[in-house]
This record gives structure tokens, C-alpha cells and sequence, in this order.
């Protein structure tokens, strides 16, 4: 791919705006060389203004999601694009969430240019597990496990039933909750089926990869070895 090319895609403007930078010197190599246009050289090696290119196309990226934000390019108000940076925007491929968290739950998400690692962590074959912190608005009735870990949960408007779910009770309206499947509003709906409502609701963990010690609103790119560990909590 010509390095104009591949630098606009990476947000830095249009060709024509990235052609400019090149005129003004103000893209060269690591020792500090002006490139031009025409010039072979890995994406590595390339400096803007000094600084390292941002991470090539195959980027997967996981944000501590804080509430109040929405998994949207479009909507009004916040949106998780705000916490990226702004020229992340224009990316091409674009950076898509993988799958949603609501506006009103905070924690783990991931986001991807890469269609095929999408699909893979999204697909139901995978059966990824994802652990969700919620508080709720009454105590437990003492039943819901086993409800949950049923298999035969169904929640309304859905004909099928829900996949069997992990509760642990930490406290009398404090739980964690193992899903193995992504429905819309699962978590909200499942404690609507058993007469509950969430108040807060957090994810923690995806497959084999938690948030750690990431601060909220706090972004990092992931490596081949985080990738691993992603799918290393895959169901076997």
C-alpha cells in the first residue's frame, strides 16, 4: 500500500491533507530523515511530527467504559469515540465496538477494525464469557441461581430460552453474574424475569481478559498475548 494511502486511513487527514505533511517535512523515519511519498518503509519506522504512527489496521482496543456513555458514532451526547483519539474517527477500516454495553453500564469494552476477530469474539460458537458486576434494587429472593443456571429461562418477547447463567451472591442485593451469550439488556432482563431491577450494573471480564487495574474512561491497545488470554476463557 503507497504510505500515503496508508496513513490517511489511519485518520491523519486525506491524501491531499497527508500529501501536505510530506511537503512540509514533517513525516519522516525514526532517525529523523525526511521520507517522501514514494519511499518503501515499514509502518514502524514512520514519524509524524516526531511521533509514532498509531497502531496499524488490526487494532482491538479495551476501554473502561464509564457510565453516562454510548457505544454509538451517531447519538447525541457522550460517546465512548470521545475517550479515543479524535482522529481514531476516521480510520479506515473503522473502529467498531464489539457488541454494546449500555449507556448506563460501565466497565469492559473492546473495540476492532478487524471484521474477522470481530465475528470471532461475537460468535456464538465461542460461547466467551462475560462476568457482570450488578447491584440491585431489592434483596435476592433466594431462588435466581438456580433459575439463571436453569437453561430454561425464558425472557419476554425472546422464543428461545437463555443459555445457563453463573450467579454469585456477594451480598443480599450485590452479585456477579457468568453469561455465555449476548442478548439485549440480558443482564436488566433477567432480574425483570425474577421480579428485581439493577441499579448499577459493571462488566468485569470477557473470556480470559479483565479491566485489571485500567482507570475509568482509560483506553489500551491489546497485543498478540492479550488476544490470547481473550480466548483462552473460550468454552472448550
Amino acid at each position: 500500500m503507497k504510505i500515503v494511502r496508508h496513513i490517511a486511513n489511519l485518520g491523519y487527514g486525506s491524501r491531499k491533507q497527508v500529501q501536505a505533511l510530506f511537503r512540509e517535512g514533517r513525516v519522516t523515519d525514526a532517525a529523523g530523515e525526511v521520507l517522501y511519498t514514494d519511499d518503501p518503509v515499514d509502518h514502524d519506522a514512520i514519524r509524524v511530527d516526531g511521533e509514532p504512527l498509531d497502531p496499524a489496521p488490526g487494532l482491538c482496543v479495551l476501554l473502561n467504559k464509564p457510565v453516562g456513555y454510548t457505544c454509538s458514532t451517531k447519538d447525541a451526547g457522550r460517546l465512548v469515540y470521545d475517550l479515543l483519539p479524535t482522529r481514531w474517527r476516521q480510520r479506515d477500516p473503522v473502529l467498531s465496538t464489539v457488541g454494546r454495553l449500555d449507556r448506563q453500564t460501565s466497565g469492559l469494552l473492546l473495540l476492532t477494525d478487524d471484521g474477522g476477530l470481530l465475528h470471532r469474539i461475537i460468535s456464538p460458537k465461542a460461547q466467551l464469557p462475560k462476568v457482570y458486576e450488578a447491584t440491585l434494587a431489592q434483596d435476592l429472593r433466594g431462588d435466581e441461581a438456580q433459575t439463571f443456571a436453569s437453561g430454561t429461562l425464558l425472557l419476554e418477547s425472546d422464543p428461545k430460552p437463555l443459555l445457563p447463567a453463573e450467579l454469585d451472591v456477594i451480598a443480599p442485593r450485590q452479585v456477579r453474574l457468568t453469561l455465555h451469550e449476548g442478548r439485549y439488556h440480558q443482564v436488566r432482563r433477567m432480574f425483570a424475569a425474577v421480579g428485581n431491577h439493577v441499579e448499577t450494573l459493571h462488566r468485569s471480564r470477557i473470556g480470559g481478559l479483565a479491566l485489571g487495574d485500567l482507570p475509568e474512561g482509560q483506553w489500551r491497545a491489546l497485543d498478540a498475548a492479550d488476544l490470547a488470554t481473550l480466548f483462552s476463557g473460550a468454552q472448550a
